[in-house]
């Protein structure tokens, strides 16, 4: 038997999480754990050395999605585990089951960098080989991204640890939660109010943080969150 490796059971977590629509942190929460257990900042030890989840997490975690040892083990050697909603019904309680979502790879990237150089061409496409990975479930645009939450600076609407899903793709309309990028780096979170051939008005999702308003000049570009785990 081959052994298992520490990215093969990682890759297994992440991938449960995604079949549930959570992230790793919302995966940690969601089985009663810390909700950093599973950032991936607490994979590698201080010193270097690869960090296992327990088995007593694990068995947690299988608890809590009502995954079966069988559905963990698919997912460790690559295999679809059944999702959710296609699992047998109760006796006397037959449904219909929906099609399973497909899982992708997207890039993944902390909210924090994203204002840094090298993660995003002019047209808020990701590019450069410093992003991450994360597994997640029907998502049809090739060029959507995520990113990682920090800080509580979006409180109520995001936490820390949320993951939003980011189309730069999509058409934005009034009212959508967006991702901006202004010529000075600055990375923002916002609702879209109102926008001009002139002017952008944004709405900050926390209410003790004021509402931004730029030249459209100023902005490089903005970019519609598609979907949001917590």
């Amino acid at each position: 038997m081959q052994m298992l490796t520490h990215g093969q059971v990682w890759t297994a977590l992440d991938r449960l999480a995604a079949l549930h629509g959570l992230s790793a942190s919302g995966l940690a929460k969601k089985a009663g754990l810390d909700a950093t257990a599973f950032n991936r900042s607490k994979r590698i030890t201080a010193d270097g050395r690869p960090r296992w989840p327990s088995t007593e997490s694990i068995a947690k975690v299988l608890d809590a999605t009502g995954a079966s040892i069988e559905d963990f083990t698919a997912l460790l050697e690559g295999r679809q585990a059944t999702p959710p909603a296609q699992r047998p019904a109760q006796p006397g309680f037959a449904e219909e089951a929906p099609a399973p979502a497909r899982l992708r790879t997207i890039p993944h990237l902390g909210l924090a960098q994203a204002g840094k150089g090298g993660y995003f061409d002019d047209a808020g496409f990701p590019v450069g080989a410093g992003w991450d990975e994360i597994v997640f479930p029907g998502v049809e645009d090739e060029h959507a991204y995520a990113l990682e939450i920090a800080g509580d600076s979006m409180l109520p609407v995001y936490r820390e640890g949320d993951i939003v899903i980011v189309s730069p793709t999509a058409s934005v309309r009034r009212g959508d939660r967006v991702i901006v990028k202004t010529r000075e780096g600055e990375v923002l979170a916002k609702e879209l109010v109102r926008r001009t051939a002139r002017t952008v008005e944004l709405r900050s999702l926390n209410p003790d943080h004021e509402d931004r308003q730029f030249a459209t000049t100023d902005l490089l570009w903005i970019a519609r969150v598609i979907w949001v785990t917590q």
